[in-house]
Protein backbone atom coordinates (compact mmCIF):
# COMPACT_ATOMS: atom_id res chain seq x y z
CA UNK A 1 0.00 0.00 0.00
CA UNK A 2 1.20 3.70 -1.19
CA UNK A 3 1.51 6.04 1.89
CA UNK A 4 -0.72 8.80 2.44
CA UNK A 5 0.33 11.40 -0.23
CA UNK A 6 1.62 14.67 1.33
CA UNK A 7 -1.53 17.67 1.54
CA UNK A 8 -0.83 21.43 2.45
CA UNK A 9 -3.71 22.21 5.74
CA UNK A 10 -7.29 22.90 4.71
CA UNK A 11 -8.94 25.95 6.12
CA UNK A 12 -12.69 27.05 5.80
CA UNK A 13 -14.29 29.32 7.55
CA UNK A 14 -17.97 27.82 8.85
CA UNK A 15 -20.76 29.77 7.50
CA UNK A 16 -18.94 29.18 3.98
CA UNK A 17 -21.89 27.82 1.94
CA UNK A 18 -18.95 24.78 0.65
CA UNK A 19 -18.09 23.93 4.01
CA UNK A 20 -19.14 20.87 4.31
CA UNK A 21 -17.76 19.78 1.02
CA UNK A 22 -14.49 21.33 1.55
CA UNK A 23 -14.72 19.72 5.58
CA UNK A 24 -15.26 16.55 4.23
CA UNK A 25 -12.79 16.43 0.92
CA UNK A 26 -10.24 17.92 3.45
CA UNK A 27 -10.56 15.04 5.28
CA UNK A 28 -10.45 11.98 3.03
CA UNK A 29 -7.06 13.64 1.29
CA UNK A 30 -5.31 12.70 4.74
CA UNK A 31 -7.53 9.31 5.39
CA UNK A 32 -5.15 6.08 4.44
CA UNK A 33 -7.69 5.21 1.59
CA UNK A 34 -6.97 1.50 0.72
CA UNK A 35 -5.90 0.29 3.97
CA UNK A 36 -7.96 -2.07 6.91
CA UNK A 37 -7.04 0.38 9.44
CA UNK A 38 -10.00 1.63 11.40
CA UNK A 39 -10.85 5.48 11.77
CA UNK A 40 -11.23 6.62 15.02
CA UNK A 41 -12.81 9.89 15.26
CA UNK A 42 -11.25 11.82 19.01
CA UNK A 43 -13.72 14.76 20.41
CA UNK A 44 -11.67 16.42 22.91
CA UNK A 45 -13.09 18.55 25.26
CA UNK A 46 -15.96 19.71 28.13
CA UNK A 47 -18.79 21.21 28.49
CA UNK A 48 -17.92 23.04 31.50
CA UNK A 49 -16.19 25.47 29.35
CA UNK A 50 -18.62 27.22 26.16
CA UNK A 51 -15.74 27.56 24.09
CA UNK A 52 -13.77 23.91 25.07
CA UNK A 53 -17.50 22.31 24.24
CA UNK A 54 -16.88 22.59 20.46
CA UNK A 55 -15.44 18.85 20.61
CA UNK A 56 -18.20 17.16 22.67
CA UNK A 57 -21.09 18.66 20.81
CA UNK A 58 -19.71 17.63 17.51
CA UNK A 59 -19.52 13.90 18.88
CA UNK A 60 -22.98 14.31 20.56
CA UNK A 61 -24.20 15.08 16.48
CA UNK A 62 -22.24 12.70 15.32
CA UNK A 63 -23.70 10.00 17.26
CA UNK A 64 -27.28 11.47 16.37
CA UNK A 65 -26.75 10.86 13.17
CA UNK A 66 -24.59 7.85 13.24
CA UNK A 67 -21.41 6.79 11.45
CA UNK A 68 -20.87 4.03 9.02
CA UNK A 69 -17.72 3.34 9.52
CA UNK A 70 -15.94 5.66 11.36
CA UNK A 71 -15.62 4.78 15.33
CA UNK A 72 -16.47 7.80 17.57
CA UNK A 73 -14.83 9.04 21.08
CA UNK A 74 -16.19 12.01 23.36
CA UNK A 75 -19.65 13.48 23.36
CA UNK A 76 -21.27 15.77 25.67
CA UNK A 77 -22.65 12.39 27.88
CA UNK A 78 -19.07 10.89 27.70
CA UNK A 79 -16.47 13.47 27.17
CA UNK A 80 -12.70 13.18 26.52
CA UNK A 81 -10.62 15.91 28.40
CA UNK A 82 -7.80 16.79 30.23
CA UNK A 83 -8.10 14.04 33.09
CA UNK A 84 -9.64 11.38 31.14
CA UNK A 85 -7.30 11.57 27.99
CA UNK A 86 -4.84 9.33 28.85
CA UNK A 87 -7.30 6.62 29.74
CA UNK A 88 -9.02 6.99 26.67
CA UNK A 89 -6.17 6.46 24.51
CA UNK A 90 -5.46 3.22 26.16
CA UNK A 91 -8.86 2.29 25.53
CA UNK A 92 -8.96 3.18 22.04
CA UNK A 93 -5.63 1.66 21.55
CA UNK A 94 -6.69 -1.22 23.21
CA UNK A 95 -9.93 -1.86 21.30
CA UNK A 96 -8.05 -1.27 17.78
CA UNK A 97 -5.51 -2.77 15.89
CA UNK A 98 -3.53 0.28 14.27
CA UNK A 99 -6.03 2.73 14.44
CA UNK A 100 -5.50 5.99 12.08
CA UNK A 101 -6.59 8.94 15.13
CA UNK A 102 -8.42 11.74 14.10
CA UNK A 103 -8.05 14.11 16.48
CA UNK A 104 -11.01 17.08 17.45
CA UNK A 105 -10.55 19.80 19.74
CA UNK A 106 -11.08 24.10 19.91
CA UNK A 107 -8.73 26.21 20.10
CA UNK A 108 -7.55 30.32 19.89
CA UNK A 109 -6.19 32.01 17.36
CA UNK A 110 -6.24 35.69 16.42
CA UNK A 111 -9.46 37.61 15.80
CA UNK A 112 -9.46 37.22 12.08
CA UNK A 113 -9.48 33.69 12.11
CA UNK A 114 -12.58 33.25 14.59
CA UNK A 115 -14.61 30.38 12.60
CA UNK A 116 -11.97 28.97 11.33
CA UNK A 117 -11.66 25.09 10.81
CA UNK A 118 -8.52 23.85 9.86
CA UNK A 119 -7.73 20.09 9.01
CA UNK A 120 -4.25 18.94 8.86
CA UNK A 121 -2.08 15.70 8.93
CA UNK A 122 -0.20 15.08 12.23
CA UNK A 123 -1.26 14.65 16.19
CA UNK A 124 -3.39 17.30 18.13
CA UNK A 125 -1.84 19.19 20.66
CA UNK A 126 -4.52 19.42 23.39
CA UNK A 127 -4.41 22.14 25.97
CA UNK A 128 -1.24 23.92 24.11
CA UNK A 129 -3.76 26.89 24.11
CA UNK A 130 -4.53 27.19 28.00
CA UNK A 131 -0.78 26.23 29.01
CA UNK A 132 -1.58 22.29 29.80
CA UNK A 133 0.48 19.22 29.22
CA UNK A 134 -1.09 16.78 27.60
CA UNK A 135 -0.29 13.78 25.38
CA UNK A 136 -0.49 14.49 21.63
CA UNK A 137 -3.49 13.00 19.96
CA UNK A 138 -3.81 12.00 16.59
CA UNK A 139 -2.47 10.82 12.70
CA UNK A 140 -4.67 14.10 11.49
CA UNK A 141 -6.64 16.81 13.18
CA UNK A 142 -9.43 19.22 13.04
CA UNK A 143 -9.73 22.20 14.83
CA UNK A 144 -12.15 25.27 15.45
CA UNK A 145 -10.83 28.72 15.89
CA UNK A 146 -13.64 30.02 18.79
CA UNK A 147 -12.22 32.94 19.83
CA UNK A 148 -8.85 35.14 20.45
CA UNK A 149 -5.46 33.82 22.14
CA UNK A 150 -2.74 35.99 23.95
CA UNK A 151 -5.00 36.95 26.97
CA UNK A 152 -6.34 34.62 30.55
CA UNK A 153 -7.16 31.80 28.01
CA UNK A 154 -9.38 30.32 30.37
CA UNK A 155 -11.39 33.09 31.04
CA UNK A 156 -11.55 33.57 26.69
CA UNK A 157 -12.84 30.36 26.47
CA UNK A 158 -15.65 30.21 29.56
CA UNK A 159 -16.92 33.54 27.96
CA UNK A 160 -16.97 32.16 24.19
CA UNK A 161 -20.84 32.56 22.46
CA UNK A 162 -22.75 29.17 22.39
CA UNK A 163 -23.90 30.54 19.76
CA UNK A 164 -20.67 30.61 17.40
CA UNK A 165 -19.38 27.19 19.07
CA UNK A 166 -22.53 25.46 18.48
CA UNK A 167 -22.98 27.08 14.54
CA UNK A 168 -19.24 25.46 14.58
CA UNK A 169 -19.79 22.10 15.80
CA UNK A 170 -22.66 21.22 13.51
CA UNK A 171 -21.32 22.31 10.51
CA UNK A 172 -17.90 20.18 11.69
CA UNK A 173 -20.34 17.64 12.35
CA UNK A 174 -21.50 17.65 9.10
CA UNK A 175 -18.40 17.80 7.09
CA UNK A 176 -17.21 14.47 9.04
CA UNK A 177 -20.74 12.50 8.52
CA UNK A 178 -20.20 13.19 4.88
CA UNK A 179 -16.72 11.86 5.00
CA UNK A 180 -17.45 9.07 6.07
CA UNK A 181 -20.38 8.12 3.95
CA UNK A 182 -17.60 9.02 1.24
CA UNK A 183 -14.68 6.73 3.16
CA UNK A 184 -16.77 3.76 3.35
CA UNK A 185 -17.62 3.94 -0.37
CA UNK A 186 -14.54 4.14 -1.18
CA UNK A 187 -13.26 1.69 1.00
CA UNK A 188 -16.04 -0.95 -0.60
CA UNK A 189 -15.02 -0.59 -4.08
CA UNK A 190 -11.49 -0.64 -3.03
CA UNK A 191 -12.27 -4.38 -1.63
CA UNK A 192 -14.95 -4.96 -4.66
CA UNK A 193 -11.62 -4.61 -6.47
CA UNK A 194 -9.49 -6.28 -4.40
CA UNK A 195 -11.46 -8.99 -4.51
CA UNK A 196 -11.97 -9.05 -8.43
CA UNK A 197 -8.18 -9.56 -8.75
CA UNK A 198 -7.80 -12.14 -6.24
CA UNK A 199 -10.23 -14.25 -8.10
CA UNK A 200 -8.65 -13.80 -11.08
CA UNK A 201 -5.26 -14.72 -9.97
CA UNK A 202 -6.92 -18.00 -8.38
CA UNK A 203 -8.25 -18.50 -12.25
Amino acid sequence: MMPPKEHEEVKVNYDDLAATKKISNGMIDFLPLGSHRPIIVVCIGTDRSTGDSLGPLIGTFLQETGLECFHLYGTLEDPVHAVNLNEKLDVIYKNHTDPYVIGIDACLSKFKNIGVVKIDSGPLKPGAGVKKELPEVGHMHITGVVNVSGYMEFFVLQNTRLNLVMKMAKQIAAGISEADKMYARKHMFRQLEWDINQERNVE
